[in-house]
């Protein structure tokens, strides 16, 4: 499929790469990137050689500097609460997408491109990267998942401080909270995203794809139900093949030859 807001390529065997390329617009997610979004989420679930996504934003400034207020401004009330609903949709396709997601944060991560970057499944942030939830200057509230997913991520005073006063933080600040997991001088970037991806795929894939949900899956859930959910899982590994292999190769100190059976 080809796209007009965003690229999508695969940068080496099992890893993906989805850029936002809106530059001179500093990434902002307009409506038209976020169908195109949603369309390579669908492309992804259906390429069978996935098995890491990386994703970021075009040039040096910013990741995903917010939405599109232009088009925003127009909107009447149900039309921006039905715009908020879909992009939540969105977002939560990626979170839950079977394979691993990693945000490259290289510039402004601002508002929308926040709850974008949260959605993914860990962050890594180039020394430049400056992330905030800014909507209350525009006297809105952040409406792609930002009250939610923050709290979840820095806990709830650390991030009711962010979005009710607009502040934003910088790269290592954001490591130290625990909303990123890394900082890198930005020229690393994508090496430090490939390197982590990489790290991913000598794990048996079936194993991969499962811990993803377990953990996706159990954030929201009692501990009881959540553990429940985790020895289902587990179980259900000891049903692979991958299983065998891993156990195997352990036992004969060999590397194991996954094959994602």
């Amino acid at each position: 499929m080809s796209y007009e807001n965003i690229l999508l390529e695969q940068k080496e065997d099992g890893i993906w790469l989805l850029t936002i390329n809106r530059p001179r617009a500093l990434n902002a997610l307009n409506i038209a990137t976020l169908e195109e979004l949603a369309a390579a989420i669908d492309e992804l679930e259906q390429t069978a050689d996935a098995r890491v996504l990386l994703v970021t934003g075009a040039g040096e400034k910013a990741f995903v500097a917010g939405a599109d207020i232009t088009e925003m401004q127009a909107m009447s009330p149900l039309e921006a609460r039905d715009h908020s609903n879909r992009t939540i949709g969105t977002f939560r396709r990626l979170e839950t997408l079977s394979i691993p997601v990693i945000a490259l944060v290289n510039g402004f991560c601002l508002g929308g491109g926040c709850e974008l970057a949260m959605s993914c499944d860990w962050i890594i942030a180039s020394d430049r990267a400056v992330f905030g939830q800014p909507e209350v200057n525009l006297g809105i509230i952040p409406g792609f998942g930002g009250t939610q997913r923050l709290p979840r991520l820095i806990g709830p005073a650390r991030a009711t401080e962010m979005i009710v006063t607009g502040r934003q933080v910088k790269a290592q600040q954001a490591v130290d909270w625990g909303l990123a997991t890394e900082v890198c001088i930005a020229d690393e970037l994508m090496e430090k995203g490939l390197a982590s991806a990489r790290s991913v795929l000598g794990r048996g894939p079936l194993a991969v794809r499962m811990a993803k949900e377990a953990v996706v899956r159990g954030q929201d859930l009692d501990l009881e139900n959540a553990c429940l959910l985790e020895s289902e899982v587990f179980g259900v590994c000891f049903s692979t093949q991958d299983r065998v292999e891993g156990v195997s190769a352990f036992m004969e100190k060999r590397k194991p030859a996954f094959k994602g059976t």
